[in-house]
């Protein structure tokens, strides 16, 4: 069948991407489902940091590759042997398609999963290569078993977490990556408890999305960290107690807190960041770890003794930790309850063209968008 998708077929760095057009809305041949594989009818997509990161090189990837990692769908087309999804049900899709066997996926660490890593490194899917095909019939890979910048797509079924039909695209779109990540570093990874002071570094959809587990779990005080003006003041409509800019928060940090937090998010990306985290928790702190710097950064000013001699804690947090068929129902259900307000973070709704995509691709990387979804089959005004 043919699809519209997203599709960059070389890295760019060159600004503004709204004049350069790095991507480009193209027409594609996809696959029918395999064994284990099921067709997705896409309808939101979120545009997130690790999509730009493909754009610029920061995360090498094989190119041409179909972009969108973020995204929530209906199930047109099972494949054989799928039993974990039905046709018509709503799915979150999510980008690491756990295998459920190997050791990171038996010891309950499935956004670590050996096959899934593999397969998405090459640009495959988990159950066998690429299923999408240019006009010259050259192969486009997929990103991270999604590709969901298109009308639609063929993904493994492991990829896929059904959820309530009543929930919003828009609204559930972000609880693939965004939710995941950001709130699961602060619950699963820190494992935050109530009462404890945290503070979130760098405040896009992810580190908004650690701000909102933090209130949910019941952070006190809650500081939010970043350079944008308006970013901070959301964080502080979202639940943040106090707000900072970076250069701030080295002294405003322990002050508020009475001698540094018990835990820090860096979702920034940055080695400098993780120091500063990891300076201004306390003895015994931890810092989760979730942002993706680029190739070849280092982490080289930190002093040792923080470790043995301060008990504090670095803790890598991919995917939040997250075990995707306990979590995002769990965090859909804080939602509900109002816990989880993510319909905050959106930034607006973008259609799925080669203009809109690229413009919206510098909103992100100029920091004026948090998170903006992709209307991607025109499900979103259905």
């Amino acid at each position: 069948m043919r699809t519209r998708a997203v599709v960059l077929r070389e890295v760019s760095t060159a600004r503004p991407y709204g004049a350069t057009h790095p991507v480009a809305v193209e027409e594609l041949e996809l696959g029918a489902p395999r064994e284990g594989e099921v067709l997705v009818r896409t309808a939101a997509a979120g545009l997130c940091h690790s999509d730009l990161s493909v754009v610029n090189g920061d995360r090498v990837r094989p190119l041409p590759m179909a972009l969108g990692h973020e995204a929530v769908g209906v199930v047109e087309e099972t494949g054989p042997g799928v039993d974990r999804v039905a046709a018509g049900e709503h799915v979150a899709l999510v980008f690491v398609p756990s295998c459920g066997w190997c050791a990171r996926c038996a010891e309950g660490r499935p956004g670590l999963c050996s096959a899934a890593a593999a397969a998405n490194g090459s640009g495959g899917l988990l159950h066998g290569p690429p299923l999408l095909r240019d006009a010259a019939g050259r192969t486009v890979h997929h990103q991270l078993g999604v590709s969901a910048f298109a009308q639609y797509a063929v993904v493994a079924q492991e990829s896929l977490v059904p959820i309530p039909a009543d929930i919003p695209f828009s609204i559930a779109a972000l609880f693939g990556c965004a939710v995941l990540t950001g709130a699961g570093a602060v619950l699963n990874t820190a494992g935050l408890r109530t009462g404890q002071s945290a503070v979130v570094h760098g405040l896009g959809g992810v580190g908004l999305s650690a701000v909102l587990g933090a209130r949910a779990a019941g952070a006190a005080p809650l500081i939010a960290v970043d350079p944008v003006p308006a970013k901070r003041e959301l964080a502080l409509r979202l639940g943040a107690t106090h707000a900072c800019a970076p250069e701030e928060a080295a002294e405003a940090v322990p002050e508020w807190t009475g001698g540094g937090a018990e835990v820090a998010v860096e979702a920034v990306g940055s080695p400098a960041v993780t120091a500063a985290c990891l300076a201004t928790v306390r003895r015994g702190g931890k810092v989760a770890s979730v942002g993706l710097p680029g190739p070849g950064r280092m982490l080289d000013t930190v002093p040792a003794a923080a470790f043995a001699g301060e008990g504090k804690s670095l803790l890598g947090s991919y995917m939040g930790d997250a075990v995707p068929s306990r979590d995002i129902p769990r965090f859909l259900g804080l939602w509900r309850a109002g816990l989880l307000p993510v319909e905050e973070l959106h930034t607006g709704t973008v259609q799925l063209t080669t203009e809109h995509v690229n413009r919206s691709l510098e909103a992100l990387a100029d920091g004026t968008a948090i998170r903006q979804v992709l209307d991607t089959s025109g499900l979103l005004a259905a």
